[in-house]
């Protein structure tokens, strides 16, 4: 059974402002223009930060009211301390930072919970594109060439489930998107999911 969304104008926002309580702390790791945090501010009530490294994506969240700071999320969360947040998001960023598993790490750290939304490099699509016509892949998620593409790490949601497990990080809720749809766990997400959002904590005691 496949189980149609409401209209929202990007699927991936709609699932994670369903996610995150009202009135929470939220820190948005790479947040862009500030457009996730906007809704989350109007919807959730959210006591919201944002952490980007391009100054005109800074000066989209400032015009927006969206409270930023500049910042290389690479270089780690030093300055937080431990569940500093509610929830740490980092939304179609983990593909473009130079050390996710640093950053996948310390957003687990800094945060109580984290949401982590990435491109599924083993779309049915991508394999197709790779192995019949010998060339990077190009779909709606994955739109750049091979020459100006930001994506660094490309990963697979096999990739990402592996290394939860071997850095201790418990994954909690886990949502499958293929086109503007949601798809059941047991429909081969792997092979037929464009993009996957996870729902993570670190499984290492703590103390609040």
């Amino acid at each position: 059974m496949i189980i149609k969304m409401s209209p929202e104008k990007r699927i991936d926002y709609r699932i994670i402002s369903e996610i995150i309580e009202p009135g929470s702390r939220v820190l948005d790791l790479g947040c862009g223009d500030g457009e996730l945090l906007e809704i989350l501010f109007q919807k959730k009530q959210v006591l919201g930060q944002g952490i980007e490294i391009d100054e005109a994506n800074i000066s989209k969240c400032i015009a927006r009211g969206v409270n930023v700071i500049q910042g290389d999320v690479d270089e780690g969360l030093e300055d937080y301390p431990d569940f500093s947040f509610d929830y740490v998001i980092l939304n179609q960023t983990l593909q473009v930072v130079k050390k996710p598993d640093v950053v996948l790490r310390e957003m687990v750290r800094v945060g109580k919970k984290g949401v982590v939304g990435f491109p599924n490099f083993a779309h049915w699509q991508v394999r197709f594109q790779v192995f019949f016509k010998g060339m990077m892949p190009k779909t709606p998620e994955l739109p750049f060439e091979w020459y100006n593409t930001p994506n660094i790490h490309l990963l697979t949601i096999k990739d990402f489930e592996r290394f939860c497990r071997e850095h201790n990080i418990e994954i909690l809720q886990r949502y499958f998107i293929s086109r503007e749809r949601l798809i059941p766990a047991w429909l081969f997400p792997n092979l037929f999911s464009r993009l996957a959002i996870y729902l993570i904590k670190s499984s290492e005691l703590r103390s609040e």
